[in-house]
């Protein structure tokens, strides 16, 4: 049995290593955590969540049931989930999206179109979610992994790699932990720009038009100041009716046809 000298060394021990640990955390006071969304709800296991670009929506991986989910901000308890792809079940399936089987991916990124590409590890393979349905962009369902490089369908993955997509290179950056290896993927050109090309001329016609507006106010703006500002160099003033009521009627004529006269007068 201890001693109360040891017992006392050891409760000392630990203080001493608690105050240590907290002189080492600095807090940042001015945050508070909400929680917007309970998985438990709506049978739901949220593993992990990115944004679309150029949208209201946020995309969410459910690894366990190796599906994919969007919902809209702001998120609450009352939003809306959708399913986005997969069937639930642990497979390799490529097709439509909603048929489609993924084997519990934990890693996926978002090009600036709205396209995920999935980290599909479990089965050596980079997939793709489209508008088209799914595809497989890299793996050659080799059962080995390599170093080499080359073509998407020639290249065989590590079952333990994480993917991010890089807008300024238009490529998918794939870390490759097995093999201590950062590979590029370069994407294609449409799917790195934003909205369409049919977007892209709407807005042009609408630069253009807002252009020729400005010009032509500013042609007004001078036709008018010329009109206004003669040589003298100052204001002069519209020749409007002067206000005849203040003027005295000394004709006997009626206040109609004094105003009448002087109106066609000075007018």
């Amino acid at each position: 049995m201890a001693s109360p000298s040891t017992f006392f060394l050891f409760l000392l021990f630990i203080l001493l290593t608690f105050h240590a640990n907290a002189e080492s955390i600095i807090f940042e006071e001015g945050f508070t955590v909400t929680t917007v969304l309970d998985g438990h709800k709506i049978n739901v296991n949220p593993y992990s969540i990115l944004q679309r670009y150029g949208s209201s929506d946020v995309i969410l991986l459910d690894s366990t049931n190796s599906v994919f989910y969007t919902l809209q901000f702001p998120i609450s308890s009352d939003s809306i989930v959708r399913r986005l792809s997969g069937d639930g079940s642990a497979g390799y399936k490529d097709g439509d999206v909603i048929s489609a089987e993924f084997n519990r991916p934990k890693s996926f990124a978002v090009d600036l179109k709205g396209n995920v590409y999935v980290a599909d590890k479990n089965n050596k393979a980079i997939r793709k979610i489209s508008s088209n349905g799914v595809t497989t962009i890299v793996g050659d369902f080799s059962e080995k992994s390599s170093r080499k490089n080359g073509l998407s369908q020639n290249v065989s993955l590590s079952n333990d790699f994480e993917l991010a997509f890089i807008p300024g290179l238009c490529a998918l950056l794939v870390s490759d932990h097995m093999h201590q290896l950062i590979h590029q993927i370069n994407l294609k050109e449409e799917d790195c720009t934003f909205g369409s090309n049919s977007g892209l001329g709407a807005a042009m016609i609408w630069t253009l038009g807002l252009g020729l507006s400005c010009l032509l106010g500013l042609v007004i703006g001078i036709a008018v100041g010329r009109y206004l500002i003669p040589n003298t160099g100052r204001f002069e003033p519209l020749p409007f009716c002067h206000d005849m009521e203040a003027l005295p009627n000394t004709s006997g004529e009626s206040s109609s046809d004094t105003l009448l006269r002087q109106q066609k007068r000075s007018c």
